[in-house]
């Protein structure tokens, strides 16, 4: 499971490359999403590494951000009791658990919105030009980047 995160705005980017990030459903500024892991996907995000920052998600992370972030049509926020009224799971816990396992995907429950829409990171970002590995925000943060969507959350 990856989280992509678009971290850069829409000024001098390419249409191919707006066009990529519209597919992902990152439209604005620190909108989130949570994609699978398979060719399709990966394309996308190397293609995007540039505007976005990604990696890989575990339960923990994917849980705490929809308990604070995930949001329901209507405007209301995601709570375990809806989880547990519209779906076979107990807690958000355990939801989360099944997607990052591969036994569940965030369509399962009705009516969640597939974008989550974050905060700025507090204290700020590293830097907004360069890559991680040269110590900024953008491309590739593999498990650290639950330290950024703590930041985000």
């Amino acid at each position: 499971m990856y989280a992509v995160i678009r971290m850069r705005g829409p000024v001098n980017v390419r249409g191919s490359i707006e066009d990529t990030l519209k597919m992902l459903r990152l439209h604005k500024i620190n909108h989130c999403v949570i994609l699978g892991d398979n060719p399709h996907n990966k394309g996308m995000i190397q293609k995007v590494k540039d505007y976005v920052a990604y990696g890989d998600i575990d339960a923990d992370t994917l849980s705490q951000v929809l308990k604070n972030r995930g949001m329901l049509e209507g405007g209301a926020r995601l709570t375990d009791s809806y989880i547990t009224d519209n779906t076979d799971f107990g807690s958000i816990d355990a939801f989360a658990e099944a997607v990052s396992e591969g036994n569940a995907t965030l369509k399962d429950v009705p009516k969640l919105k597939p974008v989550l829409r974050l905060h700025p990171p507090r204290k700020g970002h590293a830097g907004m030009k360069r890559t991680t590995q040269q110590g900024g925000v953008l491309g590739n943060h593999g498990d650290d980047i639950k330290e950024l969507l703590n930041k985000m959350r």
